[in-house]
């Protein structure tokens, strides 16, 4: 049985640039040592990939009126049909390498549940990559060189054993919202949300939004907007790493250390992941909003939250 499996709804290939990247990705994944993938949806080019990579296919994905797949109906599927011990959604524009699964297989041996992601650095990748000698450490150095590490606020992988993340909302996947519901979910079960940034590297190929209706970033969508009411609410928008509250340092999964900062975060959180009731929440919020640095405060007055 095979410790990870790594699944995703690719985009169509259509695209030359993506088409390109998303190659890249995937066959990246299909290198990782004790890994089973699994390609979702049935966009045009994507039956040729796994063809070509001798991937299944996972076809019968549940859309929503735009034709959107549904996050809830990707990770059923992937829950179905996996034999592995962890799986892990993966954007299909992101490449992994060994460490991914190193420290997927330290985490699950220290914890029963728990919601695993990282930080990913921003790469220009224009070409098929040559996966080929010491191309993890080719590309590490690429990375650091002419690469930048993203800020902490989108999430791009998410590694759970499988009876964690059982009954999703019908997010709709590459809209925004639902990862940063990831981290909420986490949080309110209490499972174990841990930070891995200091210890995977991911790399994100970055490219335009060309393959969005009227080429406008994701969280621009009306689709975006709908994802934040299926969560619960636009406070869920405001969960991300900064609230996971554990990081694996040296292969040890530990609490993030006690700092004002990260109980200025805690507090100003509290009302969402130990309260269900809305008038607690109404009453709780403002009181501890006060709390988070200003930068976030104006975002939040800016957003409308």
């Amino acid at each position: 049985m095979p410790l990870l499996t790594v699944f995703s709804a690719p985009k169509p290939f259509t695209d030359p640039h993506i088409a390109v990247i998303q190659r890249n990705a995937i066959r990246s994944w299909t290198l990782l040592p004790d890994t089973e993938v699994f390609v979702i949806g049935d966009e045009p080019g994507l039956a040729e990939i796994a063809g070509e990579l001798g991937l299944p296919q996972l076809r019968n994905v549940t859309r929503n009126d735009e034709g959107t797949p549904l996050i809830s109906s990707i990770f059923a599927l992937a829950r179905q049909y996996s034999k592995s011990a962890c799986l892990a959604y993966v954007n299909a524009d992101i490449i992994l390498m060994s460490d991914f699964v190193e420290v997927a297989r330290q985490v699950a041996d220290q914890k029963r549940k728990f919601l695993l992601v990282g930080q990913r650095w921003d790469l220009d990748l224009l070409t098929p990559l040559d996966l080929t000698g010491d191309w993890q450490v080719r590309l590490r150095e690429t990375a650091r060189s002419r690469g930048k590490l993203h800020k902490p606020s989108g999430s791009d992988y998410f590694i759970y054993p499988p009876e964690c993340f059982i009954d999703l909302p019908d997010f709709a996947v590459g809209r925004a919202g639902w990862d940063n519901w990831m981290i909420y979910k986490a949080r309110k079960e209490g499972w174990a949300a841990i930070d891995a940034s200091a210890e995977i590297m991911i790399i994100h190929q970055k490219h335009d939004y060309a393959h969005l209706p009227g080429r406008r970033r994701h969280h621009r969508l009306p689709e975006s907007a709908r994802n934040l009411t299926l969560g619960g609410g636009a406070h869920v928008k405001q969960f991300r790493l900064r609230d996971t509250n554990h990081v694996i340092v040296d292969g040890r999964v530990r609490r993030k250390p006690i700092t004002w900062e990260r109980v200025r975060y805690e507090l100003a959180m509290a009302p969402y992941i130990y309260t269900s009731s809305r008038l607690l929440q109404r009453i709780l919020v403002p009181a501890f909003s006060y709390l988070l640095p200003r930068e976030t405060n104006k975002r939040r007055s800016l957003s409308g939250h």
